[in-house]
């Protein structure tokens, strides 16, 4: 599966040939539980190498420099857990480009996405303290909530919006963010969205996620970035992570955040997720993560600290849905959990991961090898390229084959090439050479409104048609394309350099491509 745009508030990538493991393993790593005292389903075809973790983690060093050299981002951290504690922590490059600071094991780094996972640690807590069910509705502690369907509403589950299988849209609700609006406003937008089939279709979505673990924190009569902190962060000893930005920002070691402008890194942006905190506004460093691994890795407990039962935490980091189809009869699904990817590997083994990414500048993975008891970080201050991902499979299969197998670093290329795309209809288009004329710019002024996104308002300067739209006061400078049809230039989280869109004027009303993603794209003149 191809990352969608927007994770970014962060990023899924679930690719059904990751690996995973079976089989219970000593501290060198090697296999002690014999596939006779295992249920079939928990047999995998190939047993784990003699000392497999520590020969893996002996490799790290290398991999990782050689991923810093070839992708020149700034900064990269990684973390590995096996046999009940952190076996490797290790900081590589630079915080900010240009500075001297280094990159450490304590460093802190935007999740983006991988938030989702503990995100679904924290409802599994409060799953374990009968605050909720996975199967609560939603509506029971966050009445407001709407889907545009009244029957989808009422049946609408916390485990349905942290598994994405309510029927939204893709990434619904991600371009309201960027143009301003907060968390309660996107909520009341998003029964405005189309719907797929409830339960059965499979779409990733920040804000729906979002929509879920805010019930819960309503549950437990708390903010999200304090329930967090006290289900979570806290009983963990997680010092340095946090579900709020502004706690990000007061880290005296902490990653910038960094974009590529004509080959090179450049810390240019601030990415605030506030708005979509439970899918994408934690913060932590990979000292900190491995402490949370170690827990998944315990089956909900660290050190004697039980955050979740086993059978609350059992349904998020098992298959919930298919997110990932096969697309042969000898290809293997993808699929997920609650908040967690699950997938299976060319030798039988399972495995939890999870991507996140920022294009303003953070691409993070983690994975989980339940059954060879180990667990790999990786955290970058870079936008996305597929460098986590890739370490993080280079590593299972030194852990499961004894060596890399697979071309991982040209198989993530490929798959986040697509992610640096422009979005918008003109992007990359010439403009016509003999476009029809315009009308007198004056004709098109005045005040377009929509119901999900709000005014949009047009007003004619000495430099040409201006847009103006959203909470925030997004000024847009539009061009003539052809006739009555103008061009502007994107940028945002879910605008990567270069996105052009189409505004089309027509008797009255407005559309713009962009914002026609899901059919919502066009404003009517009140004016």
């Amino acid at each position: 599966m191809v990352p969608g745009r927007g994770a970014i508030a962060g990023v899924v990538l679930s690719m059904a040939i990751l690996v995973g493991c079976s089989g219970s393993t000593d501290d060198a790593g090697t296999s002690t539980t014999s596939t006779a005292e295992l249920p079939p389903n928990e047999v995998a075809g190939v047993a784990l190498p003699a000392g497999a973790v520590d020969k893996a983690v002996a490799q790290l060093d290398d991999l990782a420099g050689s991923l810093m050299d070839s992708s020149r981002i700034p900064g990269m951290a990684v973390a590995v857990v096996h046999g009940g504690k952190t076996v490797y922590a290790k900081g590589f490059g630079v915080r900010e480009a240009g500075a001297p600071e280094k990159v450490d094991a304590d460093t802190v780094f935007q999740l983006a996405s991988v938030s989702k996972s503990l995100a679904a640690t924290v409802v599994a807590n409060q799953v374990g303290a009968n605050t909720v069910e996975w199967t609560t509705p939603v509506v029971t502690h966050l009445p407001s909530f709407a889907l545009a369907d009244p029957a989808a509403t009422a049946q609408l589950t916390v485990g349905d919006l942290f598994a994405h299988r309510s029927g939204l849209p893709d990434h619904a609700g991600d371009r309201l963010e960027d143009l301003g609006y907060d968390q309660a406003a996107i909520f009341d937008k998003l029964r405005l969205e189309p719907l797929d089939p409830f339960r059965i279709t499979y779409h990733y979505t920040n804000f729906g996620l979002t929509a879920g673990a805010e019930s819960v924190a309503a549950a437990a009569g708390k903010d999200w970035a304090q329930l967090s902190s006290d289900a979570l962060y806290t009983p963990l000893g997680m010092r340095d992570t946090s579900s709020r930005f502004d706690d990000f920002l007061a880290r005296p070691n902490r990653a910038a955040g960094h974009v590529n402008i004509d080959g090179d890194w450049v810390a240019r942006y601030e990415r605030d997720p506030d708005p979509q905190s439970p899918a994408g506004g934690a913060s932590s460093s990979v000292h900190d993560m491995a402490r949370w691994l170690t827990m998944l890795l315990g089956n909900g407990t660290a050190d004697g600290t039980t955050i979740a039962p086993p059978e609350a935490l059992l349904p998020a980091v098992t298959p919930q849905i298919v997110s990932a189809p096969p697309t042969s009869p000898a290809a293997r699904a993808g699929s997920y959990g609650y908040g967690f990817n699950v997938s299976i590997s060319a030798a039988g083994r399972t495995a939890n991961s999870h991507s996140g990414a920022f294009s303003l500048g953070a691409a993070t993975n983690f994975l989980v090898i339940p059954s060879a008891d180990v667990a790999i970080v990786v955290l970058t201050n870079a936008a996305p390229l597929g460098i986590p991902e890739t370490l993080t499979a280079e590593f299972a299969d030194l852990v499961q084959f004894g060596e890399v197998r697979e071309d991982w670093r040209g198989l993530y290329r490929e798959a986040f090439a697509a992610m640096n795309d422009p979005e918008g209809d003109l992007s990359g288009r010439p403009a016509p050479a003999n476009p029809a004329p315009a009308q007198p710019l004056p004709a098109y002024e005045g005040t377009y409104d929509s119901a999900y996104w709000g005014p949009a308002a047009i007003v004619a300067a000495e430099t040409g048609l201006r847009l103006t739209i959203g909470p925030e006061q997004r000024t847009y400078q539009l061009r003539h394309w052809d006739g009555d049809t103008f061009a502007f230039d994107l940028s945002g989280e879910n605008a990567p350099p270069g996105s052009v869109t189409s505004a089309r004027f027509d008797d009255g009303t407005l559309t713009i491509d962009y914002f026609d993603e899901n059919g919502l794209g066009t404003f009517t003149r009140t004016d």
